[in-house]
């Protein structure tokens, strides 16, 4: 160990810093294209545009009936499905809507009504 302190202490690696230049005037941040310029998507979704989307995933799902959706149809109680449908139907909504949702919170998930309010209120659903 101290021969290895002792051989850096004599070596010098020679380090490029590269700055990058920041010209703010450059980019045309006016009129409130700053905060589309920091976010992954224009707008956010309306309610109808979730409900749908979701209530799409949901009769898409090879174990349910499609006439048996509804907005408050719970996974497992309504619909007959087990735990891992559960998780699959979930990780259907992380890839329909491009998010991540974290296992506390989809462990959560287990009725559409609560899929279509996490989404809904989710920044960066798309």
């Amino acid at each position: 160990m101290a021969m290895r302190a002792t051989i850096l202490r004599h070596i010098r690696i020679p380090v490029r810093s590269y700055a990058l230049e920041f010209k703010p005037r450059e980019l045309n941040l006016s009129g409130g294209s700053l905060m589309r310029f920091m976010s992954s998507h224009d707008e956010h979704l309306t309610k109808e545009e979730v409900v749908e989307r979701v209530l799409s995933v949901v009769k898409s799902f090879p174990k349910v009936d499609p006439s048996a959706v509804t907005t408050d149809v719970h996974f497992q109680k309504d619909l007959g499905l087990d735990s891992l449908d559960n998780v699959e139907i979930v990780m259907a909504l992380e890839e329909e809507f491009k998010l991540e949702i974290p296992d506390l919170e989809a462990d959560k998930i287990d009725s559409t009504g609560l899929a279509i309010e996490y989404i809904y209120n989710h920044p960066m659903a798309g």
